[in-house]
This record gives structure tokens, C-alpha cells and sequence, in this order.
């Protein structure tokens, strides 16, 4: 059975648009079936590209980036900041860079599973997690950001409330020893934690 989280989709290819709007900006992205949220954006991205707390020249990870959304809209909004984007769906990994290409941006998209073709650390990780996964990999996914993250850098996600949100809170208070609520919306919650002390 095929999952957005899989590596190869054998789904029929059908590609699309979307629109999105977002902080008063339209944006057309390409899609197909076989990604996560294939047909429009997804709530919890939108709130997560919304609420993020990111400093300008930033190293950024899109991490599980599936069409490119969360890191080619971060990096419209502010052209300062270095972009990674990785998932291990190719098909997703196959719009990401149409998707780049398409807004003429530098951003780069990398095949990766979680963090086994990363190799550097970054100042901001964002992360919408496949909930669908299972929670070990979700959890691998925040222990893994730990030791990719610089002093002061922060991992950021977005968890819907009711698909155990408390528990990545604290999942994340343990790993980072420290977290905070930077929003509630719609049903999803957006945590965030910070390196220190490393």
C-alpha cells in the first residue's frame, strides 16, 4: 500500500496546481496524487508557516518537506534565509524542485530518510510530522533534530490536537529541556523548542 511517507509511489502521476494564500501572498504550487495533501494545503502547515519564529539569514530544514510548501513560502516571505528541503517520497521530492524552479528560488531539495543524508546542523527545523507513520518514527524524527540543531537553534511543529499532541510536548520537553505553546489553532497546536547549553 502506498503512503505520502513512502519512497516510490506507483499511484498514476497526475499533476496539478493548488493554490495558496498565505500572510495576504498567492501561491501556485505543483501537485499530484501520492503526496501528502495532494489537493490543497493543509492546515497545520498553514499554521506552522504563520506562527514559525525564524531570524532573518537563518539555515533552515524543511524536514519531510513533501511538495516544497512550508520551505519555499518561508523563503518568498523572506529571501534572507538558506533553505534545505528533504522528504523520502521521490515523487514529493520531484515537485519540491519543480516547485523551486518554478519561483526561481535557490533553495535545495535532498532525498533523505529523517536525517540519514544530513549531515549539517541548522539554525531552524521545521517539522509537520507523518502522524500516519507511527509515533516511533515521529519521535525519532525530534530526537534526531536535536543533534542537527546550533546553540540556540530551534525545532518547531505543528501536531494536531487530538492526534496526541500532548504527548509530542512532551516528548519535546524531554529531548530539548525546554518547550513552549506558540499557537493554537484550528485544532492544531505549534511547539517550539530551543538548544541551549550545547
Amino acid at each position: 500500500m502506498n503512503h505520502y511517507f513512502s519512497e516510490q509511489q506507483n499511484i498514476e502521476f497526475k499533476l496539478k496546481k493548488i493554490e495558496v494564500i498565505i500572510k495576504n501572498k498567492r501561491f501556485k504550487l505543483y501537485t499530484s496524487s501520492g503526496v501528502f495533501s495532494k489537493s490543497k494545503l493543509d492546515t497545520g502547515s498553514k499554521i506552522l508557516i504563520k506562527n514559525a519564529i525564524i531570524k532573518k539569514n537563518s539555515y533552515v530544514l524543511d524536514l519531510g518537506c513533501g511538495i516544497g510548501v512550508i520551505g519555499i513560502i518561508i523563503k518568498i516571505i523572506d529571501p534572507s534565509l538558506k533553505i534545505l528541503m528533504t522528504d523520502i517520497n521521490n515523487r514529493a521530492l520531484e515537485l519540491a524542485k519543480k516547485n523551486i524552479k518554478s519561483y526561481n528560488i535557490n533553495n535545495e531539495a535532498r532525498k533523505s530518510n529523517i536525517f540519514s543524508n544530513i549531515p549539517e546542523k541548522f539554525d531552524v527545523i521545521l517539522l509537520n510530522p507523518p502522524i500516519k507513520a507511527g509515533k516511533s518514527v515521529c519521535f525519532k524524527m525530534i530526537d534526531e533534530s536535536y543533534l542537527h540543531l546550533n546553540k540556540n537553534g530551534s525545532l518547531q511543529i505543528v501536531v494536531k490536537t487530538n492526534k496526541g499532541a500532548l504527548s509530542f510536548k512532551e516528548k519535546m520537553l524531554g529531548v530539548f529541556g525546554n518547550v513552549k505553546e506558540l499557537a493554537k489553532e484550528s485544532g492544531y497546536r505549534i511547539y517550539f523548542s530551543e538548544v541551549v547549553g550545547k
